[in-house]
């Protein structure tokens, strides 16, 4: 049976109290144990770990964990406190997609240095500015809708900054920009994958090719760039949406 919407919404954010918890229970849950190893750690030298998660919009890491470790010396032992922060991705199906971000384009002018005529094809393409006549939609274009001069422009940016585009997505900015992805699948079992964020980032990236479709939407790479749609019609609908399967960091 297919999960909706707020269904994977509401799973994703147990499963982020979920993988808190099997961190603050390191000592006795394989996983997690498994999880830190792979980060690096020796866990003969952890003395505590302490995860929790991250709270407020628009981070891109879901959970914040403390480890602490005591690395012992001929001379005099070493106690070092180190911080990784980790996003957690749930998945329903191997096939499914996940929003990974949506946004009004004000958002990204400054970080992605877009000019006002590259502004205007992107608010066109998510409906923030009405579609020109003709066009097939009434609240937006798609971008075979645009001249050939103007794809090739739109076209040109995405391309050469897609890896920017990807990382700032997936991996985000700031203090709680991710470090490790940890895509977990329940539809079989209990399955999970966690790698470096830069892995992701690549594995997303795919051949880092910009293509636009038959039907006028954008891919970058293994990423789908949409306009979001739905909200019964609301402003809300008229966002950017990057969409990507997680599976296929499996």
């Amino acid at each position: 049976m297919s999960m909706t919407g707020s269904e994977i919404a509401k799973g994703g954010y147990n499963n982020e109290q979920e993988v808190a918890d099997k961190f603050n229970n390191w000592k006795n849950d394989k996983d997690a144990q498994k999880w830190l190893e792979i980060m690096m750690y020796n866990l003969e030298e952890i003395t505590s770990v302490h995860a929790e998660k991250i709270g407020g919009k628009g981070y891109k890491s879901d959970i914040n964990v403390t480890i602490n470790v005591t690395v012992k010396k001929k001379t005099k032992d070493t106690e070092l406190t180190s911080v990784e922060n980790i996003q957690v991705k749930l998945v329903s199906n191997d096939v499914g997609f996940n929003q990974v971000e949506k946004k009004k384009v004000e958002q990204y002018l400054e970080n992605w240095h877009i000019d006002s005529e590259i502004e205007s094809l992107l608010k066109l393409y998510d409906g923030e500015l009405p579609p020109r006549n003709g066009s097939r939609d009434s609240k937006r274009m798609f971008v075979d809708e645009f001249t050939q001069e103007e794809q090739d422009k739109l076209k040109s940016f995405l391309q050469k900054n897609i890896i920017m585009i990807i990382s700032d997505v997936i991996r985000g900015r700031g203090r709680f920009a991710a470090e490790w992805t940890l895509v977990i699948n329940k539809s079989d079992g209990y399955k999970w994958r966690l790698i470096a964020v830069n892995e992701a980032i690549s594995i997303y990236a795919g051949d880092c090719k910009v293509e636009f479709t038959k039907s006028g939407n954008i891919h970058l790479g293994n990423i789908t760039l949409q306009r979001k749609g739905g909200d019964k019609g609301a402003d809300s609908a008229n966002m950017l949406q990057f969409k990507a399967n997680p599976m296929i960091l499996f």
